[in-house]
């Protein structure tokens, strides 16, 4: 697979060839294959197997993705042909995807939305996009929001279902893991990525934890439950190494220490103090109960309070009086551009939680912050101990079936005061960490890169392997305007 080289930042990089260039040549072992069999590689995940970054899944970020840079490295040590869903050279921005295109003079970035070359081949009667079919056999398996919660839901593939999904087969009634079963089959698969089980706490975590019941409860956005979890990754796992085929589990990183979480705490701290605002009061969990939030309280380390990258557009309205917020969730929730049917639903939405829209919004009790753009201790302790406990699941399951495991909570805690590679910076920061992409939850290709290298290096101690490792620098990271 060829690899491609792009400009992120010429300092950064020219400080790691200079620094790279005149280090002695060391002599390492041949590339060999230990006791793995690398010739037919597959890769079952979610959105950070796919390649999506930036808000959206586009051709960039699939050559990219993690399994195309583990199968690349496989191909030294007998690895076969990889095959990705890509979207065509002509369709390359894919779902679209976000682009920087300068900062503030505050120094807040500034984005924009990707709108040419999509893949989008019509609408559904929910005016959600149906993306370009890819049909047929292919390695990476990958599907952006799914849960282990979802992988026996029927219907899943369906046009009113997982979009990305839907896009891969045309039989609306499979279930993901009947899909995974036909597809090992095929590929007669004797070696695989299992990288799935963020979005079983993220979709809590993104949402603030505000569709966890109430008028507001969302199956899709609660955290799954242990036993759920237990018993549908046993049997992904179960489905995956059928007839003793070796592979790599992957645990979940603590979802609340990307930059999604940990960027717009400092900028809504200093609105705060430059407008001389003590406080803030904010819905919590699915709206049942009112907290009020002190400067101290954000981005604290024990019973702090996350403000979530969606903040950033209503932070400056704090004190105004506004339904900004509650006028877009409305007609989310009705999935309806009707007045009437918006209206109604934001008539419904506003008595359900008392909600004023004449009083200070976010300053008051009336018209407290949306539970949504806040992430309190309470959802973090519910977030943590979920993780936990699926870490552990995924754990035992490397045990029992002695397969290799890249534990990714160690990994990405260990790195939150960052490190230097290569005479590159490396940080959770948003943007100028070079992980991140700009989502604020995805890794860019610099990024994924460095995490095959870390998958790389717990399938060499499992299976005495050595695969070689990728060369970071050839991947880029955030793309400056």
């Amino acid at each position: 697979m060829k690899k491609f080289f792009y400009k992120s930042s010429v300092l950064a990089l020219a400080a790691g060839v200079l620094l790279t260039s005149c280090d002695p040549e060391i002599d390492s072992p041949d590339p060999s294959s230990g006791t793995a069999d690398f010739s037919s590689y597959l890769a079952v995940g979610n959105s950070l197997s796919a390649g999506y970054a930036d808000g959206g899944l586009y051709r960039e970020g699939q050559l990219s993705s993690v399994p195309a840079i583990l199968a690349d490295q496989f191909e030294e040590v007998g690895g076969g042909e990889f095959v990705q869903p890509l979207f065509s050279e002509a369709q390359a921005n894919g779902t679209g995807y976000l682009r920087l295109v300068g900062f503030t003079p505050q120094g807040a970035p500034i984005t924009q939305p990707v709108t040419t070359n999509l893949a989008i081949r019509g609408l559904t009667s929910r005016n959600t996009p149906l993306y370009t079919k890819f049909t047929g056999n292919i390695n990476n398996l990958a599907i952006p929001g799914i849960r282990v919660a979802d992988i026996n839901t029927g219907g899943y593939s369906s046009a009113q279902g997982n979009p990305y999904f839907e896009r891969l087969t045309d039989n609306a009634t499979q279930t993901y893991l009947q899909y995974v079963q036909a597809q090992a089959q095929a590929a007669n698969h004797t070696f695989f990525s299992l990288w799935m089980a963020e979005n079983d706490v993220l979709s809590y975590a993104t949402s603030g934890g505000a569709f966890s019941g109430g008028m507001l409860n969302s199956p899709a956005q609660i955290i799954t439950p242990v036993n759920t979890f237990s018993q549908n990754y046993t049997e992904l796992v179960n489905a995956l190494t059928a007839g003793g085929k070796e592979g790599v589990l992957v645990t979940i990183p603590d979802v609340t220490a990307i930059p999604f979480f940990t960027t717009v705490g400092n900028s809504v701290k200093q609105l705060l103090a430059a407008n001389k605002i003590p406080a803030v009061v904010a819905l919590t969990g699915s709206g049942s109960s009112r907290i009020v939030i002190t400067p101290a309280q954000i981005d604290a380390a024990e019973g702090g309070v996350f403000f979530p990258l969606t903040a950033s557009a209503y932070a400056p309205l704090f004190g105004t009086r506004t339904g900004r917020y509650w006028r877009l969730l409305a007609r989310q929730v009705s999935s309806s551009q009707d007045p009437v049917t918006v209206n109604a639903t934001l008539a419904g939405i506003l008595a359900n939680y008392q909600i004023d829209t004449t009083q200070l919004f976010g300053l008051s009790a009336g018209n407290p912050l949306p539970s949504a753009l806040v992430l309190d201790a309470a959802e973090q302790k519910n977030i943590k101990d979920a993780t936990t406990a699926f870490n552990d699941i995924i754990k035992a399951q490397a045990a029992a079936k002695g397969l290799a495991l890249w534990d990714a909570y160690s990994y990405f805690n260990s790195i939150k005061t960052g490190f230097v590679k290569n005479g590159v910076a490396y940080s959770p920061s948003f943007i100028t960490g070079n992980l991140f992409s700009l989502d604020g939850v995805h890794l860019t290709p610099r990024g994924n890169a460095i995490a095959a290298n870390e998958i790389i290096n717990a399938i060499n101690a499992k299976y005495g392997s050595n695969v070689p490792q990728v060369d970071e620098t050839q991947f880029r990271a955030v793309l400056l305007p």
